[in-house]
């Protein structure tokens, strides 16, 4: 019987929040078993990048990533942010180590086709290194996965934060019982985005399908539901959206809404 993995993405929301994130990381820590943590970081990017005078573009929620905003999205994501979130994992006594793509090969990318719009250094997610990730979890470590990739050829590439965690999910689940959780600041897929209340409690690709047709989701759940879905194909467990703040019940089935195939 395949052992569980836990792979969880937390959202910038608990991120940019000492209380809130220390409070998750104890959660996270206490998790039994293996598991994998995949953060961004954004306003934290964005402040930075004020503080230094260089212009920001945001399309659609995504960072347009030219030479300078790269080098800033590097340092904080695989730098500060990653490194102090080990920092408080091994302070709760859960042996750690974080990486980002570039580490040991461990995700390769390439930049993405210009097309409408360029999106400068930003990495398209081409291959894991199933092999390397299994051997650090089964020595025991909780990995703490910083969205920076690289092409390997020298060039780093800024790559979504919940693209790497389903890909990480869909490359780890021929070994592990892989359960991918999205944590962000709603309590989860919403039909109304103004009533927390109104939570889908399940989503199957039918009752999606409608959602869609019907405009009652809202566009900037859909490319996380995409990616629930591409994960669940590519034998993932299950997928949970919800609030990072109720881990432990989200892992539950209590909160949040579940993304499943079959039913």
């Amino acid at each position: 019987m395949k052992e569980t993995l836990y792979i969880i993405k937390v959202g910038g929301n608990i991120i940019d929040d000492e209380r809130k994130l220390s409070a998750f990381l104890a959660d996270f820590a206490a998790l039994p078993g293996r598991k994998i943590l995949v953060h961004g970081g954004g306003k934290l990017a964005t402040r930075m990048a004020d503080q230094l005078n260089i212009p920001q573009q945001m399309v659609d929620g995504r960072r347009i990533t030219d030479e300078e905003t790269l080098r800033i999205v590097t340092m904080v994501y695989a730098g500060y942010i990653n490194k102090s979130i080990i920092a408080y994992l091994q302070a709760n006594d859960c042996p750690s180590i974080g990486i980002s793509g570039a580490d040991g090969d461990a995700i390769r990318s390439h930049r993405r086709i210009k097309g409408e719009i360029d999106y400068g250094f930003v990495g398209d997610v081409d291959a894991v290194n199933a092999d390397l990730i299994s051997n650090w979890l089964e020595q025991g470590l909780a990995l703490v996965v910083a969205p920076i990739t690289h092409d390997g050829k020298g060039q780093l590439l800024n790559t979504n934060a919940d693209t790497i965690a389903q890909e990480l999910a869909s490359s780890l689940s021929e070994r592990y019982l892989t359960i991918l959780t999205y944590s962000f600041e709603k309590n989860g897929v919403l039909i109304d985005i103004e009533d927390e209340l109104s939570v889908i409690p399940l989503i199957t690709p039918s009752s999606y399908a409608q959602l869609k047709e019907e405009g009652r989701i809202f566009a900037g759940m859909i490319p996380k539901l995409d990616n629930a879905f591409r994960a669940l194909a590519s034998g993932v467990e299950r997928v949970i959206i919800g609030k990072g703040e109720d881990l432990y019940q989200l892992l539950a089935g209590k909160k949040g809404t579940t993304i499943n195939l079959n039913k």
